[in-house]
């Protein structure tokens, strides 16, 4: 396997289980966290967010399929201006602030803290911009074969990019707030 293919896969592992670490280690140290973690969304925004969960789950591994097995890093070029290495790059930038995502959000709420409800947003603002850049890299690819492998990564991007940029980053921020912090309650302060 190419070196470049092989950073790329130790950040997916890596990152991976520092995020599904982090998830357990959260939900199994903290009672009623799935309550907690819902910060307040309406049951209707709820039932679309896990149903599209699945989606983006697949559509993760549909995307990571195409650019670790039918992408060669030799000549692997982005919009023209960029290499394999921007992969590596964007993946970590979705699982690093993935894996940060509910230990700040547990430490906010334990803490009321406003610095760090601003932390919260940040990580999931980080992971939406960098699902939106892969989304971008992976439609500028060149070269682009087989067609329908990269296709199939797009619509995969598409289904991660709603659930990172839709539901996490813009509607999950919207109504997380700590009630024993006025200045940070609902989505009325969500760009304040």
């Amino acid at each position: 396997m190419h070196p470049k293919k092989w950073l790329m896969l130790w950040v997916n592992l890596l990152g991976g289980a520092a995020v599904l670490g982090s998830y357990a280690l959260g939900i199994s140290t903290h009672p009623n966290a799935g309550q907690t973690l819902w910060a307040g969304m309406p049951a209707s925004l709820r039932q679309v967010s896990t149903a599209n969960m699945p989606l983006a789950a697949l559509g993760y591994f549909a995307f990571v399929y195409f650019i670790m097995f039918r992408l060669n890093p030799d000549e692997t070029r982005v919009a023209g201006q960029f290499g394999f290495g921007l992969f590596t790059g964007l993946f970590a930038g979705i699982l690093i602030p993935s894996a940060l995502w509910m230990p700040l959000t547990f430490l906010a709420i334990e803490r009321s803290s406003l610095a760090l409800v601003w932390a919260v947003r940040l990580v999931l603002w980080l992971v939406g911009l960098a699902s939106l850049a892969l989304f971008y890299a992976i439609l500028k690819v060149t070269p682009r074969r087989p067609l329908w492998a990269q296709r199939l990564a797009l619509i995969g991007s598409v289904a991660f990019c709603i659930q990172t940029v839709i539901m996490d980053s813009i509607v999950w921020i919207m109504f997380f707030g700590i009630p024993n912090l006025p200045a940070v309650k609902a989505w009325s302060c969500v760009f304040v």
